[in-house]
């Protein structure tokens, strides 16, 4: 190190940003912009690991929105929790694929969790409602780490992740699908399906693109890998319609789904709907007309607009 190097050494010291001094360097020819530090992004932290089953790992992908991130370090900004299933014919999920609208969905004040179950060929159903349910403990527990509101949560989940947010819904402490005592309450206040299955055997009653009978096919492989309309006493459980029950009070849910879709037939959201109307349980059903099974018309504006008003609505009120 030259003298010159000694002579102008600064001892390093943690300094405030609104205290650091600005450099005085000023070469010729710089130009200069102003900053503007308002947050515009919130963060995602990705592969989160909430539990080890079948000798897999399974992950949740949290995103914080931009007005959490801002807060100071260590502050009691807490936000509601919207816990979603990402739907893959119950098969390995792309955790990624709602990944950006629900950054864009978290932005309007929640923090989002998108979970990870097992794949049907790893362990068939009722294995991924008790992981969404294990998943929604772990964040409840880890709510600190977070910003979580642990009292303030919502479930969400589209296609067979969909699925999988109804048999959660209506089996929420039934203890042959959670892995956890259901004396542990779950805590979720209202549930929103987009486009589930809600019964496998009645898939090929309207038009569809896709079997949903045979052994390989995604209703099959969720039931061990056999032929759906021959096995009436593995896909009875899977059923929604099967666990309403009049005597028992459910959360508010909400149903969405597009009348053209091409791989779960409309059909599948109308049958819940009529069951919980006749039930009397708390259910709205919105059809998304001319839409297809998911893409961009799921995620617009104005379904945005309905999703999050649903979930505000069903909330509790934040304490104080």
């Amino acid at each position: 190190m030259d003298d010159d190097a000694v002579t102008s050494w600064v001892e390093p010291r943690e300094v405030p940003r609104e205290e650091f001094p600005a450099s005085t360097w000023e070469p010729q020819g710089m130009r200069t912009l102003e900053a503007d530090a308002r947050p515009r992004h919130g963060t995602a932290t990705l592969g989160v690991e909430y539990a080890e089953k079948s000798g897999r790992t399974l992950h949740l992908q949290i995103i914080q929105p931009s007005r959490q991130v801002a807060e100071v370090p260590g502050s009691e900004s807490r936000l509601p929790l919207v816990v979603f299933v990402q739907g893959s014919a119950w098969l390995e999920q792309a955790l990624g694929v709602s990944l950006l609208p629900l950054a864009d969905f978290a932005e309007r004040g929640y923090v989002v969790a998108i979970v990870e179950y097992r794949p049907s060929f790893v362990a068939p159903f009722p294995a991924q409602v008790r992981d969404a349910k294990t998943a929604i403990r772990f964040l409840r527990a880890h709510a600190d780490d977070y910003g979580i509101d642990a009292e303030r949560v919502a479930m969400w989940g589209d296609s067979s992740g969909g699925h999988t947010t109804v048999l959660t819904y209506l089996t929420e402490d039934d203890p042959e699908y959670s892995d956890e005592p259901t004396d542990e309450p779950l805590g979720v206040s209202c549930y929103v399906d987009y486009y589930a299955p809600t019964d496998i055997s009645r898939m090929n009653q309207e038009p569809s693109t896709m079997d949903h009978v045979s052994p390989g096919s995604p209703e099959g492989l969720l039931i061990g890998g056999h032929a759906v309309l021959e096995s009436a006493e593995l896909v009875a459980p899977t059923v929604a319609m099967n666990h309403i029950r009049p005597d028992r009070d459910l959360k508010p849910l909400l149903i969405v789904h597009g009348d053209k879709d091409r791989l779960v037939p409309f059909q599948q959201s109308a049958l819940l709907y009529e069951a919980l109307v006749e039930a009397g349980q708390p259910v709205d059903l919105y059809r998304l007309k001319g839409a297809d099974h998911g893409g961009p018309a799921v995620w617009a504006e104005p379904v945005m607009d309905l999703v999050d008003g649903f979930i505000r609505s069903h909330l509790p009120a934040t304490a104080g």
